[in-house]
């Protein structure tokens, strides 16, 4: 249990170090800022780079964006595992920066360098076909964008929980601290996302497309400077091996031992005082009762000498909140369908309306309306950690104000309610449209800032949720849930359009067609909105059953 103080692989100074808080931030927000700014920056406009540069169709670049999208989210996994079980977080993080640095190198040449691309077209082919790309440009691509996937994977694994292990959750101000900073992380974000999708989209398209990719190459090798700059601040966690052993121990002897009871003398269990790092004891609960024999020490146990078939109480708890995790992370996959409807829909419905803005001749391009959630997202972060928090703290008595899962139910209510407004705005709109009448895109606005507020919560919430409610040396492996639930979501959202599609058509007209004006998009967002309501009902269920683990200061 010393390991999970803060522990360094090196020397004694470093393993007896406190965990120094905020003074290790800047290097570690800092690492985060530039790298996200890099990637966003890079891959933001990447489609239409593949289209204008690269000659493809929308159906293979789109093809080869959910492809690469798929395995970006789905590497966190592995690295949390590597991570958790062999390398440690720091090095991990190092490793995975690396590797992005030079997927994001390869790209950037392949638009500094014309033999890596295909030549531009002519006049005379662009009314025909252009020349395509060949086997050998398309793997230099490829090898690219495989690395930054192998890099995401490193760092969007290891970096929240590498940041929690600087905070000293035994003290009041570190659990202050790391409560907070995930706003503040989420608002760094936020902020990057719209530099990206404002100025770097701008160089990529008005200026060059090798300054727009090199200049996030280089905020990516700063990045990594960075993050060794803050070395002498950081706190080190050594792994523990397999994350995966203790649960598969646990499960093998409370098997072995099902038949097994439990007697009033203490002699035959193990011992009931083992230490957590943020409790004073640990004992057991009766969660998932069945789990509980396998602290039972049986006599064959210790003449045998049977490592697997004895547990502590720590791995038995452990287990315990892995599986209470599980109904919880399954409702998030249906909670994030709100979202990808307006990340995507939203802009079909802005190419159909007025994008003039008001007063000018300047318009708006389609996909920037939703820059509006991003900005509610920014102005609300800080507001609610600077100002309001403290005065729900004084009403509720809780630290943080509200505890996890409710943020992330507040957070379903404002997804139903993004639905529920969508529907409405889009059957005003096509009424209007059909009528020879454009709606100006601000109408788009309130669906954008409650779909800003369902990030603010739910996003914000299951962050915090999924890094503080598993085992602290699984942490990597939690980190990376809320990225396989985008992922899956993502897939289930394709799945569900497909589905709907072809359903609808067979009553004469689908309710998504390629003419919006044709379609009825707005009962496609009531169907959403009434499986998010559904969802929410089940999700309410698990959170009232839900126990927060000990060592938690949710409780």
């Amino acid at each position: 249990m010393d390991n999970e103080k803060g522990t360094s692989s090196s020397d004694l100074t470093t393993r007896q170090r406190k965990p120094l808080g905020w003074k290790a931030m800047p290097y570690i927000i800092g690492n985060e800022t530039l790298e996200r700014l890099a990637t966003f920056g890079l891959m933001a406009n990447f489609m239409v780079y593949m289209v204008r540069e690269y000659h493809m169709d929308q159906v293979q670049a789109v093809t080869l964006i959910n492809t690469w999208s798929a395995l970006t989210n789905f590497a966190p996994i592995i690295g949390a595992f590597i991570s958790d079980s062999y390398t440690g977080k720091f090095n991990t993080i190092v490793f995975g920066s690396i590797a992005e640095l030079l997927g994001m190198l390869v790209l950037t040449f392949t638009s500094l360098i014309p033999n890596l691309r295909p030549p531009p077209c002519t006049a005379d082919q662009i009314a025909g076909q252009c020349i395509p790309y060949s086997y050998s440009q398309l793997y230099v691509l490829l090898s690219g964008l495989f690395l930054l996937s192998v890099g995401t994977g490193g760092i969007r694994s290891c970096s929240v929980p590498f940041s929690l292990d600087q905070f000293d959750d035994s003290t009041e101000e570190g659990r202050e601290g790391s409560r907070s900073f995930f706003s503040w992380y989420y608002t760094t974000h936020t902020i990057v996302q719209l530099v990206s999708m404002t100025l770097v989209l701008y160089v990529q398209n008005n200026i060059s497309w090798g300054i727009g990719f090199a200049i996030p190459t280089v905020l990516n090798l700063f990045a990594l400077l960075l993050l060794f700059v803050g070395t002498r601040y950081y706190v080190f966690v050594k792994p523990e091996g397999s994350v995966f052993s203790g649960v598969f121990k646990v499960l093998v002897a409370a098997y072995k031992k099902r038949n097994a009871r439990f007697t009033s003398g203490i002699d035959y269990h193990q011992p009931l005082l083992e230490t957590d790092l943020q409790s004073n004891k640990l004992v057991l609960t009766d969660q998932f009762r069945f789990l509980n024999k396998a602290v039972i020490v049986m006599n064959n146990d210790e003449a045998g000498n049977e490592e697997w078939r004895t547990c502590t109480v720590r791995q038995i708890e452990d287990i315990k909140s892995i599986i209470s995790i599980i109904p919880i992370f399954a409702s998030s996959i249906i909670g994030f369908l709100a979202m990808n409807q307006q990340q995507t829909f939203t802009v079909s419905q802005a190419l159909k309306m007025d994008l003039q803005f008001p007063g000018t001749s300047y318009l708006i391009p389609p996909a920037s309306i939703t820059v509006i959630s991003l900005l509610t997202i920014g102005i609300w972060l800080p507001f609610y950690e600077t100002v309001l928090v403290r005065h729900i703290e004084n009403i509720t008595k809780q630290n943080g104000g509200i505890s996890l899962l409710q943020k992330v139910g507040i957070g379903n209510i404002f997804s139903i309610s993004t639905m529920l407004i969508s529907g409405i705005v889009e059957r005003r709109r096509r009424d209007l449209s059909l009528n020879g009448v454009s709606m100006s895109v601000f109408w788009l606005t309130p669906q954008q800032v409650l779909m800003g507020f369902y990030q603010v919560f739910t996003i914000v919430g299951l962050t915090e949720f999924f890094n503080k409610q598993v085992p602290i040396n699984m942490r990597s492996i939690g980190n990376s849930l809320l990225y396989l639930g985008l992922s899956l979501a993502s897939y289930l959202s394709s799945a569900m359009v497909s589905i709907v599609h072809s359903v609808t058509a067979r009553g004469g007209q689908s309710w998504l067609t390629d003419d919006i004006d044709k379609s009825k998009l707005d009962c496609f967002y009531y169907f959403i909105a009434a499986l998010s309501t559904l969802n929410f009902i089940f999700f309410f269920w698990c959170a009232r059953r839900y126990r927060y683990r000990n060592y938690s200061n949710e409780q």
